[in-house]
């Protein structure tokens, strides 16, 4: 079912996306080379605990996966590109990192991810993760009222384009607000003026998510972590939004800057 949310609704939601936003800043400027996966993990739990948080996560038991999710995010390294699962690895110099969380506070939810390079940078790992990024933020200045979902998807499939990246559309990003995964499906290819009218109050995780050499995915046997198939890098980069009567809000922006204890 389809809920639009109130401008009430709507704010509760950003008090939830300004934590998820200081706490991925807090986990970026710790993932250096030598950090275990876990150390990030366990930090995002206290975090998550301290705040008075619930994860949408833990215990999270969909139709793929190997039994229920029991962790707070999702960090997947190199080709792996969603759902992550931490694990005893200590991050190397050129890794690339995505981190992908969703918390819910006073029962409203808010998701969002970022990749990120640890240590020293490669060239066309910075070009991957610009793409999903920029891809991110013309999916958001096409989630305009009056428009349509197409317009959204076409968009971030416009971008991979012209970067020259297949899109995979199996996994793409999704409406929220009370739980972590409500309707519509957005897929990350579409095609402009099709699909559901977009009307205020519409809230939707936008993510872009892409691979160098294929969208074609690979599960790893823990039943959770998806890769691209040809083991190329990936990255993935997502915000909650909501449909306004103009601009669209983001909603897992920081509030503050002022960061976490």
């Amino acid at each position: 079912m389809l809920e639009l949310k109130t401008p009430q609704e709507i704010a509760a939601m950003r008090t939830t996306g300004a934590f998820i936003a200081e706490l991925l800043d807090d986990l970026q400027a710790r993932a250096a080379v030598g950090v275990n996966l876990l150390d990030l993990e366990y930090r995002a739990r206290a975090l998550i605990e301290d705040r008075g948080a619930v994860s949408c996560y833990w215990d999270y038991a969909p139709s793929f996966g190997r039994g229920p999710f029991r962790n707070v995010i999702c960090l997947s390294v190199n080709d792996a590109v969603l759902h992550g699962l931490p694990h005893d690895y200590t991050l190397r110099d050129g890794d690339l990192l995505s981190m992908d969380i969703a918390v819910s506070i006073d029962g409203w939810v808010a998701d969002s991810a970022r990749s990120l390079i640890v240590g020293t940078p490669r060239p066309q790992d910075q070009r991957l993760i610009e793409a999903t990024e920029r891809a991110l933020e013309a999916a958001i200045a096409a989630a305009l009222p009056g428009g349509r979902l197409g317009d959204i998807s076409a968009a971030i499939g416009a971008v991979a384009d012209e970067y020259g990246y297949p899109v995979n559309t199996d996994f793409g990003g999704h409406g929220l607000g009370r739980t972590m995964h409500e309707d519509p499906h957005v897929s990350n290819r579409g095609r402009a003026g099709r699909g559901l009218v977009l009307r205020p109050g519409l809230t939707l995780a936008l993510e872009p998510w892409f691979a160098q050499g294929t969208s074609k995915i690979v599960y790893d046997p823990d039943g959770w972590t998806l890769r691209s198939a040809d083991g190329s890098r990936t990255a993935h980069s997502e915000h909650t939004i909501a449909v306004t009567e103009g601009a669209p809000q983001v909603l897992t922006r920081s509030l503050t800057g002022a960061g976490l204890p």
